[in-house]
């Protein structure tokens, strides 16, 4: 465990003691959000993202040291373990290059050399790999003819014993760690087109790049076209330098009689055995690193989406546009609660655009509307026009904005969905979720599968199972960030809270609807299967407004609160003065001044603990999304046609990737803004310079009227 935890801290460059204190507490089953908020003084404040790559490496290198314990089995079964052999298993950190050192151990399936040795060919191949003989080798051959075996000439003989010496090579762990390492420096990946016709992989039609350099959006680009059979693609690799190099590493005499016979034989290692796999092992190595990047992409672009700030006190018009079928309508009030649907046909082929403004208009009067979420998809920009025209006729302030729908109509469809609004029409549960999706953001997402928010880079490509842990880490991560309101919370919200799984998440609901509103955090005790161990996991991130206890609003947990009540009254106030407006905004001044290394020792607890203690009084109940930018409202529209280039905008930050960000500017489809426009100075990843719904100055440089495509700087004056 020591050499886990070593290598862990350096590669995560923290200390070896914050990964065994980590370690410890993962093991004892406290979870990732936990550990991130109420354990800062045992792991040094590690961050909830560091606490995640912690755990998954963990998960590597225990799954490696399992391995090493089989291969080392294995091997010993078969009476060729050696104690070099055991130090140099022991010693690999990388699970590719420790299957390189089983390889020849590995039982194989009939191979040339396996039915060379059969024929009992090895010995001579070990005479020629060995080179020492001064024999001639055609001498040395006849002695292992043998009819009965199908050995029938000298030839024959020598041509079995290369096939072994030739998978001898090919197995060598030495030589596969050279060769890969000569290719990740130098091989080029290759594209050609497969077949003459239009698609979205022209630019790789004939495309080649350094694999060292290449970034990781054009290799999940390259793998879709092969997979759709638009390209052909191929590693060139240095053979030059790797023949050189296994020649020098074999051949002791250039002019020996064996020169050849080797020279012949690491030719077809290379050729038949070697380069096919390598092949194969450098697009998966660059596929699974692609993959993780585009992982960490997502995930971080999900958790900034879910982070939005909700739109508070307003009864918001949730329009899901269509042509055919008709724009979907739903109001629902402050709380999420739905009070109507309708059906209208202002767009194509219908247009009867009055009557929808008469329905629309009626209801805004009915349940006055503020605020109106328009789905972002088929007619969005027809609707946009139809709505913004409509609220100019009104005489009040209302206003709209675009709202992302994806996943709305995987929601729809949804068992979850059927059992929220058994009585609607399925299409109509789409714009309920797009006026929830603008009133609380995080409530409404967590109801549909991650992979379907729509953000991040071909999320369909990577491997699944890696981007559903890592997604319901990034969600776990923003609900336990927020806190969850333990009265008005989903089950779907409540089973991402840290220690509640979807059963536990069903009792709580139960309990509510059985019992009425919880009063306090220690009742969460009576919830069927939550015991104390997920008591202490949940309570800090459950809220529990107008209960027993002021604190209960707070992320100040439990287990501190005897703290936060001796803090208080050390500054002359209680818990009730978190309750009155202004014994609070005394009790945030004199917060403000609280020496947090002197305070900690009287109060025996850490300044850590200490300081998040502190900021919870000092905003108890605050939302921390109210921090981040607001979306934005409009009340007109931009057409496409108006663009101009040199016009300054202001947008919604909608998708970050590798090589840039699509920008929402009000126009049909979202502008890029390509990394190199970005900022003045060299940014290595967009990331660096803005998040999933920033407000952003943008500049129009391009405008391609065919393709309806905007190309947008950030470097505005």
């Amino acid at each position: 465990m020591e050499k886990i935890f070593k290598k862990i801290a350096e590669e995560l460059k923290i200390r070896d003691s914050q990964v065994e204190a980590t370690v410890k507490l993962i093991d004892e089953g406290n979870t990732i959000p936990f550990i991130a908020r109420y354990r800062k003084e045992v792991t040094g404040n590690l961050s909830d993202e560091t606490l995640r790559d912690l755990g998954e490496r963990l998960t590597y290198l225990r799954n490696l040291e399992k391995r090493k314990e089989e291969i080392i089995r294995l091997i010993d079964e078969q009476g060729k373990l050696t104690d070099e052999l055991t130090i140099k298993i022991a010693g690999t950190m990388v699970l590719s290059e420790l299957e390189d050192i089983y390889r020849p151990y590995k039982p194989k399936k009939r191979t040339r050399a396996t039915i060379a040795k059969e024929k009992g060919l090895e010995p001579l191949a070990n005479i020629i790999y060995l080179q020492m003989e001064k024999r001639p080798i055609i001498e040395i051959a006849k002695e292992f003819i043998n009819e009965e075996k199908d050995v029938k000439t000298e030839e024959d003989a020598i041509a079995g014993a290369l096939d072994i010496i030739a998978e001898n090579i090919a197995d060598d762990a030495d030589y596969r760690k050279r060769i890969k390492s000569y290719c990740f420096r130098e091989a080029v990946i290759t594209s050609k087109a497969s077949k003459e016709e239009k698609s979205p992989y022209e630019m790789y039609y004939d495309f080649k790049e350094p694999i060292l350099r290449i970034p990781s959006h054009r290799i999940l680009a390259i793998n879709r076209g092969e997979k759709e059979e638009f390209l052909k693609v191929k590693v060139e690799k240095p053979e030059d330098k790797i023949l050189d190099y296994l020649r020098k590493q074999i051949i002791q005499d250039n002019k020996s009689q064996f020169n050849e016979l080797l020279s012949n034989a690491i030719e077809d290692s290379y050729k038949r055995l070697i380069e096919p796999s390598i092949e194969r092992e450098i697009r998966s190595d660059l596929t699974e690193r692609s993959e993780e990047k585009a992982i960490k992409v997502f995930g971080k672009n999900a958790k900034q989406l879910l982070l939005q700030p909700p739109i508070k006190d307003m009864t918001v018009m949730g329009f899901d546009p269509a042509y055919r079928t008709g724009c979907k309508i739903a109001v629902i009030d402050k709380t999420g609660k739905l009070l109507d649907t309708v059906t209208v046909y202002p767009t194509e082929p219908q247009n009867d655009v009055e009557g929808a403004k008469k329905t629309l208009k009626a209801l805004i009067e009915k349940y006055n509307v503020n605020m109106i979420a328009i789905g972002n998809g088929t007619a969005s920009r027809e609707s946009e026009n139809f709505v913004s025209n409509m609220i100019k006729e009104i005489d009040k302030e209302i206003y709209y904005a675009i709202v992302s729908e994806a996943g709305a109509s995987v929601y729809s469809a949804s068992k979850l969905a059927t059992e929220e609004y058994p009585d609607i029409n399925v299409s109509l549960r789409g714009a309920i979720s797009i006026a929830r999706r603008l009133q609380d953001p995080l409530s409404e997402l967590v109801k549909i599968d991650p992979k379907a928010i729509g953000v991040g880079q071909y999320q369909h490509d990577v491997n699944q199972k890696k981007l559903s842990e890592s997604l319901t880490g990034v969600v776990e991560d923003a609900v336990n960030s927020v806190g969850v309101d333990v009265n008005t919370a989903t089950p779907s919200l409540l089973s991402y809270v840290s220690g509640i799984n979807g059963t536990i998440a069903k009792n709580i609901v139960k309990y509510r609807d059985e019992h009425g509103e919880l009063k306090s955090r220690k009742e969460l005790l009576k919830v069927p299967k939550l015991g104390p161990a997920a008591f202490e996991q949940c309570a800090g991130f459950i809220r529990i407004f107008n209960g027993k206890n002021p604190l209960e609003v707070t992320a100040v947990h439990p287990e501190s609160y005897e703290v936060a009540e001796k803090l208080l009254t050390k500054l002359g106030y209680s818990v009730e003065s978190l309750t009155k407006k202004e014994e609070l905004s005394n009790l945030r001044k004199d917060l403000a001044k609280v020496d947090i290394v002197k305070m900690s020792d009287e109060l025996g607890v850490g300044g850590l603990t200490l300081k998040d203690i502190i900021d919870e009084l000092s905003k108890p109940g605050r939302d921390p999304r109210e921090e981040m930018p607001k979306p934005i409202l409009r009340s007109d529209v931009l057409k496409f046609e108006d663009l101009r280039e040199g016009m300054e905008l202001t947008g919604t930050v909608r998708n970050v990737i590798d090589f840039g960000a699509f920008i929402d500017i009000g126009v049909k489809h979202d502008g890029l803004v390509h990394i190199s426009e970005m900022a003045d100075r060299f940014i290595k990843n967009p990331s660096e310079v803005v998040s999933v719904g920033d407000i952003v100055k943008v500049k129009v440089i391009g405008i391609d009227n065919e393709k309806q495509k905007v190309s947008l700087s950030m470097k505005v004056d």
